[in-house]
């Protein structure tokens, strides 16, 4: 639940939005830009076709250091996903588990040297913080950072930024490199949430504004807000956590087991292992699956899913129109009997059957950088 208007938060670029005309609205206990002027289909289309600029700094990021050795070692007993492994300057997208396999939350792991940085979810950041500080104490100390983080999107991003900080030129996707800005480090990722090439920018707070601004003073960029954020993530089949994935759904029900290596399979020795395994083994009661609606009319979150005969199969998830895709598409949860491509559905829409069929994801092609 948002928090009352009068007690919300705000970033470092709280004032800035409000000067470039942002509609500011509660999110994740924050205040922030929901649109510009430009309005949300045209911000969508200039991300997909030029470079969008967002601000991300409501998201939670820290530093994990190991009292002794790797901290890999010890965050990989928490996440399902592959941390040893990775190599220096080198990202993980991953997941915080419970003992029943439930997420948590999802986030983003960089290793440099012996230390992990992290990136969380706003929603989800004081209680993952404590969760990991938790189950680490005595072993690991966790430096929650107080930092501002932009999101450069879209195909002209890396000749934007590159122009500004040079190092962003030579990175790949999920790939990250500690650089300089005016005198200040910031630390450069290349990855994002919009299913386009991009960046994520750490800065400190007091630069982050002359920075964005820096950005947005070149032609080929726009300030983008949540609700283009949203089209654009959805069209690029991305989960977005409270809504596609929670406590009560698993690594393999919402189709990311992709992110669960083998190894970590096989050892069985992350949270909730035993659980997943079993699901993949003798299957699951749903399945994360993406929804192509016919006709002009979206599905919202919420919506009933039905069989062709009427039989509720499900709930959608995530639901909107897809400026890029050119009409309505939605994710959702079904029964793997319903989770193959082009089974026809219906969904229940204002109390009327509208046709639908289960669609492979993204439904967008992405364009990342994979060198």
């Amino acid at each position: 639940m948002n928090a009352p208007t009068d007690i919300l938060k705000t970033t470092p670029l709280h004032a800035l939005h409000v000067k470039l005309g942002a509609k500011m609205v509660p999110f994740a206990g924050y205040d922030m830009p929901v649109q510009y002027p430009l309005g949300v289909m045209k911000e969508h289309v200039q991300t997909r076709e030029k470079a969008g600029l967002f601000d991300v700094s409501h998201m939670g990021q820290a530093k994990l250091t190991a009292h002794d050795g790797d901290a890999a070692v010890l965050f990989e007993a928490l996440v399902p996903g592959g941390i040893t492994t990775l190599r220096e300057g080198r990202m993980r997208y991953t997941q915080l588990t419970n003992e029943q396999g439930g997420i948590l939350d999802d986030l983003m792991a960089t290793r440099f040297g012996d230390t992990l940085w992290l990136v969380v979810n706003a929603a989800c950041k004081d209680d993952d913080f404590a969760h990991i500080a938790a189950k680490l104490e005595g072993r690991a100390t966790l430096d929650i950072e107080q930092r501002a983080l932009l999101a450069l999107q879209g195909p002209l991003a890396e000749t934007v930024l590159s122009a500004l900080i040079p190092a962003a030129k030579d990175l790949v996707f999920m790939q990250a490199v500690w650089s300089d800005w005016q005198g200040d480090a910031v630390l450069i990722s290349r990855c994002g949430y919009t299913g386009e090439d991009g960046y994520e920018i750490s800065i400190a707070e007091d630069k982050a504004v002359a920075l964005a601004e820096a950005l947005l003073a070149h032609d080929d960029v726009e300030p983008i807000g949540l609700g283009a954020r949203d089209s654009l993530r959805l069209e690029a089949g991305l989960c977005l956590y409270g809504h596609d994935i929670d406590t009560d759904t698993t690594s393999a029900e919402a189709d990311l087991i992709w992110s669960v290596p083998k190894r970590r399979r096989d050892a069985a020795d992350f949270p909730g292992a035993d659980v997943v395994n079993a699901q993949l083994s003798n299957g699951m009661a749903k399945q994360r699956v993406g929804i192509l609606p016919e006709g002009r009319a979206p599905a919202r979150e919420g919506t009933e899913i039905q069989s062709v005969t009427g039989e509720t199969i499900g709930t959608v998830t995530s639901g909107g129109f897809g400026p890029t895709l050119g009409g309505p598409l939605a994710m959702g949860y079904v029964p793997p009997a319903y989770a193959a491509a082009d089974t026809e559905i219906q969904l229940i829409v204002r109390g009327k059957a509208m046709p639908a069929r289960i669609a492979a994801m993204p439904f967008v092609p992405q364009n990342y950088k994979k060198g």
